[in-house]
């Protein structure tokens, strides 16, 4: 790739802006999606890969420029970075996941524990088809599904004093906690969880993983002049 190729923040007031802003950016051939858009960047990709397709969210998109217009392609590196960081850290009595969340990061978290098989129960604000709410988390629950993923922004700097509303108490030595978040280091909810003596990691080597597997993805797909 050039020298020249730099990383830059857009911030979209809508993702109704995002056609806009590649027509804007002539020289933009990649991108990364964070919340609230992961899902919601889909209907304006011209295609997925299978990957993406079947998680039903998008956290990297290329873009492709020919006399014909601009082709975007959207993936999901999110899985390759939670498997990395994840796969390592489970033990033979990790045996199900508490997911937190049911938004675009969540359905990356859930496909790689299905891709391990370990089974799954989704966790929401509201009791819904997919998932129990809060609320309904018994002793059970934290014994049968030990790691506990954090996939949603609670906590999330500034407001760090927020965190998911589970049982905590009820957590020991046996469970996994895992955020997401990775701003700041030390979650509420890591905190609690390191408290009852739990194993803990933050989200921080995630991002790195996945941001080395969209730079990738941008080193196979961008004109090298380009700059993302």
């Amino acid at each position: 790739m050039s020298d020249m190729l730099e990383y830059q923040n857009f911030e979209l007031e809508s993702i109704s802006a995002f056609r806009e802003l590649l027509q804007k950016n002539s020289s933009l051939c990649g991108l990364n999606v964070t919340i609230p858009y992961k899902e919601k960047v889909i209907p304006f990709l011209d295609e997925l890969t299978d990957e993406a397709k079947e998680i039903g969210a998008v956290n990297t998109v290329a873009v492709t420029r020919n006399n014909s217009g601009i082709k975007t392609t959207g993936y999901n590196t999110d899985v390759t970075g939670f498997y990395k960081t994840i796969k390592p850290l489970l033990k033979s009595h990790h045996s199900g996941a508490l997911v937190l969340g049911t938004g675009g990061a969540s359905k990356a978290v859930v496909y790689v524990f299905e891709k391990l098989q370990m089974p799954v129960l989704k966790v929401s604000r509201n009791k819904c088809t997919e998932a129990i709410s809060y609320d309904e988390i018994t002793r059970d629950h934290i014994i049968q599904y030990p790691v506990i993923i954090n996939t949603t922004p609670l906590g999330t700097f500034p407001d760090i004093d927020r965190f998911p509303e589970l049982p905590y108490t009820l957590l020991s030595a046996n469970n996994l906690l895992y955020d997401l978040v990775y701003n700041p280091e030390m979650t509420e909810f890591l905190l609690k969880g390191q408290q009852q003596g739990a194993t803990t990691l933050n989200g921080y080597t995630m991002l790195i993983a996945q941001a080395e597997a969209s730079w990738e993805i941008w080193q196979r797909t961008c004109n090298p002049e380009s700059v993302v």
